[in-house]
């Protein structure tokens, strides 16, 4: 008796996690984090008014172009930097520190790309004041994002992407 077998091309084996899985998570948290940052900095620098999903979404699109590539490395530069100069301090540790350090950078330069294209810089004075106000109206929700992100997803999502 012949048996035939069928494989399916997106099975794997155990262990070997196809690449567009993992940039698919990487992806959907990047969305999820930069989607709402984005949106409270565009609330704080033109508040709901018409025309906001619209700068909201170019705000993101911008964020995603230039933020997230820019994250994703600089978050494994300094998990790395992390493991040197904390040596003696526990993985959750080392985690948080990355996180709150990701949160302050990020968020500063997202605030800052955000404010630039809704309000541009010509006036630096307003650019600084809307900034600042982005800013310090994002960084609770970005800390509470990053710290959460950095001690209970990052750990899981680096075992992923080893996988």
């Amino acid at each position: 008796m012949v048996t035939h077998t069928f494989s399916d091309a997106t099975q794997t084996e155990p262990g070997n996690t196809p690449l567009r899985h993992k940039v698919l998570v990487v992806a959907g948290m990047m969305t999820a984090i930069g989607g709402t940052l984005t949106g409270v900095m565009t609330y704080m620098n033109l508040g709901i008014a018409e025309g906001f999903l619209t700068a909201w979404g170019q705000a993101f699109l911008l964020a995603s172009a230039v933020m997230m590539p820019i994250g994703a490395l600089m978050m494994a530069l300094l998990t790395r930097l992390a493991a040197v100069l904390l040596p003696s301090a526990s993985e959750g540790q080392r985690n948080l520190a990355v996180g709150l350090v990701m949160a302050v950078v990020m968020e500063s330069l997202m605030a800052f790309t955000t404010t630039a294209q809704q309000l541009g810089i010509a006036d630096l004075a307003a650019f600084q004041s809307a900034w600042l106000s982005a800013f310090a109206a994002a960084l609770p929700v970005g800390l509470t994002l990053m710290v959460t992100f950095s001690l209970t997803v990052k750990p899981r999502i680096e075992r992923f992407l080893k996988s």
